[in-house]
């Protein structure tokens, strides 16, 4: 009698595709990362594959409801389902060009700061969300907590805990709390608007007397609406928000209601890709004024909850999403290239038949597990060890060559002259964060991984042994112009930074390859230098034309490198700083970093303390640390440092680096 059981053994190689797809973990995220002695290489350019079509050629609107509920229902056949990592909501942070430095509008007079720093941003003069504002005058400090949580495959809003402070910071001699806000999130400040996103709602403050600060609107997130991303362009704000679809109903839209009045979407205003792809989520980008809190403009569409990266250039918004392609279209295509001399025939036509039925790729995927289960039944035990063996070798080589078929990275384009879409077009893969993406002259660069996370590592098939990484150039029509493959075989991106006509990447598994990319011809970008060295940089910063300073970790500790590009043929690490800490929020956020270009510092928060660094004649010195205060960020006013932690603010004179003064929280 032979054993049925076994036929779960036998098909695990084909089980781990999906399982992961549906049970990913954090597990790269937590790597423990081993040490490497550096070395150098020889760099020859990998042998490219055809350029994928573009899926996505063109968007339209729909009809009417029932023409929406058409789509999904047809969409719905071409996806095992949604899983594995929603888009990052309000409050979220992304792993990042430096902050800008604003002239006081009445710059010279007695009392009023010359020098004034603002946030790190990825664009300068594109402002992003962050939890410390300033004007020169104020500091805008947002504490406490946020709490996530997970319902099924939502994200919820989150639950909110603390205040925000309004501090009277110049001169630092006066330093005080002014008021106190009874909401915390991340902040805006535009002119006398403080904005906080506050959970599920965005509140717009009048602070032009900081001591009485005095609400002004109030805009609340519908149900099943979360905030993607926000930044603040020319006086105006633009927010992104995703709504998860509702099946019975899926439109018209309500993202969101500002002062009680609703914003509503009709269905004849939403768009979606000519070509069905899956979709379980609706985008919507909506302009808002943040002195009055009214919706200026608004844009909606169709797409998934599946990673979503929101990139804002002084042109453009790019928001993309990520969704599996067919499954079992793909093992099918498998057995029939790699498996018919050891798959009886049966299987191969029933499994032809399966693709022709018009039925959901979940059904599909059931009916093509059964298919399996009785071809393995029908085996002896000896026959069915070889052919597990053989599937196992044969999966891993057909996967190395059609990685890029299973995963793609949706991207839709929306114009800031007449928000509408411009453009829309897909890349295989999934993109890292915001700086995955960069518009230099009409075309946009995206660096992005394939393979990482449709073979799960613990199922010893695929995953790191078959992960690479692509670097695409699109047009202004979003179309594949050139592309670079297979950077980092067997890692993953860990940051990517686009400068002008160059690019750097770092990707890692035990060491850190640092890439150097010529991007000045889009049909044919290419790689022109590499550097390994141990450890990893996830922060990638422009110090000047020629220096890019990297901030990750090397073992259980932060690693700062500062990197010479000069020559991008021949990369080298200059200047190299191990710091005692474990974490730095640098590695979660952008927002963290403060470059001093006058002084000629930098300054990073680590567990234990502030970090102030030098890097004058390319050498990483630590100019100064102070201990005793849990640092979240910092901010320059003229020559005045200001640490800013959560249980208190330290200033520091930055000719001496003495302390000024200090306020308790």
């Amino acid at each position: 009698m032979k054993k049925i059981i076994s036929t779960k053994t036998g098909i695990i190689i084909l089980l781990a595709l999906v399982t992961v797809i549906g049970g990913y973990t954090n597990f790269m995220a937590q790597y423990s990362p081993i040490p490497s002695t550096p070395s150098t290489l020889s760099i020859s350019p990998p042998t490219p594959p055809p350029l994928p079509p573009s899926l996505l050629d063109g968007v339209e609107k729909f009809d009417s409801e029932e023409e929406f509920k058409t789509y999904l229902q047809e969409s719905e056949s071409l996806s095992l389902g949604t899983f594995g990592m929603g888009a990052s909501i309000g409050g979220a942070r992304l792993p990042m060009m430096e902050g800008l430095e604003i002239d006081a509008p009445s710059k010279g007079q007695a009392g009023v700061p010359e020098r004034i720093s603002e946030t790190t941003v990825q664009v300068l003069g594109i402002d992003e969300p962050d939890v410390v504002k300033t004007d020169g005058k104020e500091i805008y400090f947002s504490s406490g907590q946020s709490y996530y949580w997970r319902r099924s495959i939502e994200i919820m809003p989150p639950k909110i805990s603390g205040e925000t402070k309004i501090i009277k910071a110049f001169p630092p001699a006066d330093l005080e709390i002014g008021a106190k806000i009874d909401k915390r999130g991340d902040l805006l400040l535009h002119k006398n608007i403080l904005i906080i996103f506050s959970g599920d709602k965005i509140y717009g403050y009048n602070v032009a007397d900081p001591k009485n600060p005095e609400e002004k609107w109030t805009m609340k997130l519908e149900d099943r609406n979360y905030i993607v991303a926000a930044r603040l362009y020319q006086d105006k704000v633009y927010l992104i928000t995703q709504t998860r679809i509702d099946t019975f109903r899926p439109c018209p839209i309500k993202p969101l209601s500002v002062n009680g009045a609703s914003l509503e979407i009709k269905c004849a205003d939403i768009y979606h890709p000519i070509v069905k792809v899956p979709v379980d989520t609706t985008y919507s980008a909506v302009v808002f004024d943040p002195i009055s809190g009214k919706t200026e403009n608004n844009i909606s569409f169709v797409g998934t909850s599946n990673s979503s990266v929101v990139y804002m250039s002084e042109s453009a918004i790019y928001i993309t999403y990520s969704y599996h392609e067919r499954i079992v279209k793909f093992f099918s295509d498998f057995f029939k290239e790699k498996g018919k001399d050891i798959i009886s025939e049966w299987v191969i036509e029933k499994l032809d038949k399966l693709e022709s039925y018009d039925i959901s790729e979940t059904a599909k995927f059931t009916e093509f597990t059964i298919i399996l289960e009785r071809y393995y039944s029908s085996l002896n035990d000896d026959e069915r060890l070889r052919i597990e063996n053989e599937l196992t070798n044969r999966m891993e080589d057909y996967y190395k060559e059609h990685k890029r078929e299973l995963e793609t990275t949706g991207i839709v384009k929306i114009s800031l002259e007449d928000f509408d879409i411009k453009a829309n077009g897909n890349v295989p893969g999934v993109p890292l964060n915001q700086f995955s993406l960069d518009e230099y002259q009409e075309h946009l660069r995206i660096a992005i991984n394939v393979g990482e996370r449709i073979f799960g590592w613990r199922w010893g098939i695929g995953g790191a042994s078959a992960s690479a990484n692509d670097v695409y150039v699109l047009d202004k029509d979003l179309k594949i112009a050139g592309a670079l493959y297979d950077l980092g075989l067997e890692e993953r991106i860990y940051s990517a930074r686009f400068i002008e006509d160059k690019g750097y990447l770092v990707t890692f598994r035990q060491i850190d390859p640092f890439y150097v990319l010529d991007l000045s011809n889009p049909k044919n970008p290419q790689l022109k230098g590499e550097l390994k060295i141990p450890g990893y940089s996830s922060y990638l910063h422009p110090i000047s034309k020629d220096k890019i300073l990297g901030v990750g970790k090397e073992g259980s500790k932060i690693k700062i490198s500062l990197f010479d590009v000069k020559s991008p043929e021949n990369p080298t690490e200059v200047s190299k700083y191990t710091l005692d800490e474990y974490w730095s929020d640098i590695l979660n956020t952008h927002h963290a970093f403060l470059l001093d270009k006058k002084h000629q510092i930098f300054f990073l928060p680590g567990a234990k303390g502030g970090y102030i660094f030098s890097y004058k004649d390319d050498k990483l010195e630590l100019t100064k640390a102070v201990s005793k205060v849990n640092a979240r960020r910092a901010v320059y006013i003229n020559d005045y440092l200001y640490i800013i932690g959560d249980d208190k603010m330290v200033v520091l004179n930055e000719i001496d680096w003495e302390r000024i003064n200090e306020l308790e929280f």
